[in-house]
């Protein structure tokens, strides 16, 4: 099915999970930010709150209201046989997402969400991604603070290097923020699914083409204190280095062996050593089911801070790159990762593969290899820093 024809379907964008704290925010920024004539709509269980929502946005009159539910998957074919491009906040996504996934792969339409969980993402590329390549449909997950700065930063850092050499990335992460409560959820869920996430990796790797005559690695390395950034180095047990090793997988501009390192920056060293023993208790908690619903009553998903306390949160990551003899120093930035600057990534992106000229993909694909420089320029634009901070 060429995307072509799928210029007859009433929207050009769904947002499901509209109604959601992270969903109200990518609304928000639709509804001030998309240009004239986009045709797009929010979607979720309730009607009666899609109606409230769409009564607060500016220009809310244009935009469409669609019921659709997780537990009826006939709503989410009709939901994905009305959109060009289908973006969802509705998670943990291994327990509610399969479904819509199943549906965009099968009518062609485009899917993105913000997805931090392996597991999820290894089980939609084994089960859906061959539909996807057959019927056109772009299957984009990661697509907010996990994993657009980290994938499109490592991107940014290899165009600034040599081509045709071996490279090597690294990248720090800080920030000052609050993470969302479906952020949470999803890394409790995660920690208290080990045994299915290692199942679900190794399934993968039997089903992935194997690269030939390149290599894309991305070990996790060791904690250390890193000079180049003056700050102790601990590896992040995150999704971001596997987006990134997965572009790197597509891309030949990455080079013939890429290395890829993803680590949290932390200037003081009891900061460094209490983080971890943090993770490692939230780790042995998540084990037990009556500590885990205890925890998972903390921060609870579609819950967020005051816009001012978000106004106050930032994050930045840098990247260390070097190949060819050359290195380069850069960096992503932007305000508040959780929630404000996660609904404009997802938003851009949206639009991105709604409106922009991009590469001809299909299937499973990262934001670098999907939209890469065309969704770079978008986040320029809102206000999201990408830059060059030096050269060796």
């Amino acid at each position: 099915m060429s995307r072509l024809n799928r210029t007859d379907r009433p929207y050009d964008i769904v947002l499901f999970g509209a109604t959601g704290f992270v969903g109200t925010l990518t609304a928000e920024y639709l509804a001030a930010h998309a240009p004239e004539g986009l045709r797009w709509a929010i979607a979720g269980r309730s009607e009666k709150r899609l109606q409230a929502l769409r009564e607060r946005l500016p220009g809310g009159a244009e935009v469409g209201v669609l019921r659709a539910d997780v537990a009826e998957p006939a709503s989410l074919r009709a939901l994905a046989e009305h959109a060009r491009v289908v973006a969802t906040t509705v998670g943990p996504y291994v327990t509610y997402g399969e479904e819509l996934v199943a549906a965009c792969a099968e009518t062609g339409a485009d899917y993105l969400d913000l997805t931090g969980e392996p597991e999820f993402v290894d089980l939609m590329y084994v089960r859906h991604d061959a539909r996807a390549r057959e019927t056109g449909a772009r299957l984009v997950h990661a697509c907010g603070f996990d994993s657009v700065p980290h994938d499109l930063g490592a991107y940014f850092t290899v165009r600034q290097l040599p081509e045709g050499v071996p490279l090597r990335v690294d990248g720090f992460v800080t920030a000052d923020a609050m993470f969302s409560g479906g952020t949470f959820a999803s890394a409790l869920n995660q920690f208290a699914r080990g045994r299915q996430m290692l199942a679900a990796a190794r399934d993968r790797g039997r089903h992935e083409p194997r690269l030939v005559g390149r290599r894309a690695t991305t070990p996790n390395g060791a904690p250390r204190f890193a000079g180049e950034v003056g700050a102790w180095a601990l590896p992040l047990p995150t999704i971001d280095a596997q987006i990134v090793g997965r572009s790197a997988r597509a891309l030949e501009r990455y080079g013939p062996d890429f290395r890829y390192r993803h680590y949290a920056a932390v200037r003081r060293l009891p900061v460094a050593v209490g983080g971890v023993a943090a993770v490692g208790a939230l780790f042995a908690a998540a084990q037990l089911p009556p500590a885990r619903r205890w925890l998972s009553g903390r921060v609870k998903p579609g819950d967020g801070p005051s816009a001012e306390k978000r106004a106050k949160s930032w994050f930045s990551v840098r990247f260390v790159g070097e190949g060819g003899g050359r290195q380069v120093f850069t960096e992503v930035s932007g305000g508040d990762p959780g929630y404000d600057e996660t609904a404009k990534m997802f938003a851009e992106a949206a639009l991105c593969l709604a409106l922009d000229e991009l590469p001809p993909t299909a299937g499973q694909v990262t934001t670098a290899v999907a939209m890469g420089d065309a969704l770079i320029e978008r986040l320029r634009t809102a206000g999201i820093v990408f830059r060059v901070a030096r050269r060796r």
